[in-house]
């Protein structure tokens, strides 16, 4: 006997339909699987089966074929349990066959006959909704995320016996929905505000103009002077996410295995901080199936790269791509994935081994020649990549207790405040992109042609951008950034032209050149 199931897998951040062959025959006991199964895929005769019978069925003591169509790509993980076991049942005549061409199933099978989660569920059922299925049936704890694509049935199950009874008509079962409002409610929040930063006003206001037109931002200063939590606050400040952003970052979360079982969506921007002893492929992506690395992970939000100089170079160096096209493509002899990493790039750095280079009040141990092999350690095209670089001074003892002594705490700007100030600042940007059909969003992502349309310098700005340039040894790509972040600033103040203000203020967010220069 042949059964045929439909079920599907995830390939990058998309899924796919897979249609899981199941033919049974005359024999001794065997169970072949074929259709470039990976090793998950292939133990999973021996869950089914002991499944089945744990169940309190009687499995099919014959010549077990399963074949996982299209036969060309690798099929990993093991999501295909469930439709495999239906499958062999289905065969037996055990399972009536008039639901089966209707819905997709998936699902990991414990040796018990429950069910466990399987990743990549969202992408899967917008894949069932593309391709005309009525509904998928499930693990219960994928059911939140799945329930977050609107015209189509999810059906969660608990067991094999459960999936048998619904298949057969035997149980009635209630689609689910997620409460996409309740979840967008309750967890677009933060537990850090801008308000918790005693001084620092000079980083307050870069982080404000980097978060205005989404430009990539290095602080440089002493341990303690507070890089970290200013790192953290960016999150706040930036635009709350659109419904589209959010899917396409639950996607990404959720084929890697991240989502929370109790939220159904992503509808806060990721900020994601690897450790320095981070590996290539763990940073951009790769093994020998292809899933998505950190900087996927911060799609959409911040990654944060902290004490950038202990990072090893090669895996610096790989962030070249990310940065410049905002995707990552994956090739290996399997597959050639593009995964996208459209991030705020966030870094931070000491100015010397020791740290206390410049600072008021301790004294620098390191020598010339340390100081400058430790910030080579950053190359060149890495950091021309980066808009902003920003100089944290150390804090004096009035502002680390500023609102113990002073009680300021109440004067102060909250992310809120800030928050609707960028994204005024965008909707400036969007609007002038979108009236010349460019397909940007943000000033950072202008290239040439964007910045001799929209950055255009009166001979007062040329004259004192010439004069940056020959005193800091600027490259041409740096000379760019600076124009970008004039634009920037000028777009926060509502001013068409780019004034010397704004390139004056642009240059100074150039802190790091000064420092390699020295």
């Amino acid at each position: 006997m042949l059964s045929k199931i439909m079920s599907a897998s995830a390939l990058g951040i998309d899924g796919y339909i897979v249609t899981v062959e199941v033919d049974l025959a005359p024999g001794l006991p065997y169970f072949s699987t074929v259709g470039l199964p990976d090793r998950a895929v292939n133990e999973s005769k021996e869950r089914v089966i002991t499944a089945i019978r744990n169940s309190g069925i009687d499995a099919a003591h014959k010549k077990i074929t399963v074949n996982l169509a299209p036969a060309d790509i690798k099929k990993e993980g093991v999501a295909f349990d469930l439709p495999i076991a239906i499958g062999i049942l289905s065969a037996q005549e055990l399972v009536k066959p008039d639901k089966l061409a209707k819905f997709l199933i998936l699902g990991e099978l414990a040796l018990d006959g429950n069910l466990r989660e399987v990743k990549g569920i969202l992408s899967i059922t917008f894949a069932a909704k593309q391709h005309g299925y009525e509904g998928i049936i499930l693990p219960k704890n994928n059911r939140n995320e799945a329930g977050v694509v609107d015209g189509i049935k999810v059906i969660p199950v608990e067991t094999l016996a459960q999936t048998i009874r619904f298949l057969n008509d035997e149980e009635e079962i209630t689609p689910f929905v997620t409460d996409k409002p309740a979840i967008w409610n309750s967890s677009n929040v933060y537990d850090i505000d801008i308000t918790e930063i005693n001084g620092q006003n000079f980083a307050k206001r870069a982080i404000e103009v980097a978060c205005s037109g989404n430009h990539n931002l290095i602080m440089i200063g002493p341990p303690g002077a507070g890089k970290t939590m200013l790192a953290r606050i960016i999150p706040t400040i930036l635009p709350v996410l659109t419904y589209e952003e959010s899917i396409e970052t639950t996607k990404i979360h959720s084929v890697a295995g991240l989502t929370a079982r109790n939220r159904g969506l992503i509808v806060t921007r990721p900020f994601r901080n690897p450790h320095n002893t981070i590996s290539d492929i763990a940073l951009v992506g790769g093994g020998s199936y292809p899933k998505p690395g950190e900087v996927s992970l911060s799609h959409n939000g911040v990654l944060f790269l902290d004490e950038l100089p202990e990072f090893n170079r090669n895996v610096l160096e790989v962030l070249r791509q990310p940065l410049e096209h905002k995707t990552v493509t994956i090739s290996r002899s399997s597959a050639s994935i593009t995964f996208p990493a459209n991030f705020m790039f966030v870094s931070a750095m000491n100015p010397c081994p020791c740290g206390y280079y410049g600072h008021p009040e301790k004294e620098c141990v390191c020598s010339p020649i340390q100081i400058q092999k430790y910030l080579n350690k950053i190359s060149g095209p890495l950091l021309d990549r980066i808009d902003l670089h920003l100089e944290i001074p150390a804090l004096k003892v009035h502002e680390v207790m500023g609102d113990v002594m002073m009680n300021t705490k109440q004067n102060k700007t909250m992310s809120s405040e800030i928050r609707n100030r960028v994204v005024a600042a965008r909707k400036i940007q969007y609007d002038r992109f979108a009236l010349n059909g460019d397909n940007i969003y943000t000033n950072s992502a202008m290239n040439t042609r964007h910045t001799k349309k929209y950055c255009v310098l009166s001979d007062e700005c040329r004259g004192l951008l010439s004069a940056a340039i020959e005193k800091l040894g600027l490259s041409a790509r740096a000379y760019d950034r600076i124009l970008k972040v004039a634009r920037t600033i000028a777009d926060m103040e509502s001013s068409e032209p780019i004034l010397v203000q704004h390139i004056a203020e642009a240059i100074q967010y150039r802190s790091l050149d000064k420092f390699r220069n020295v």
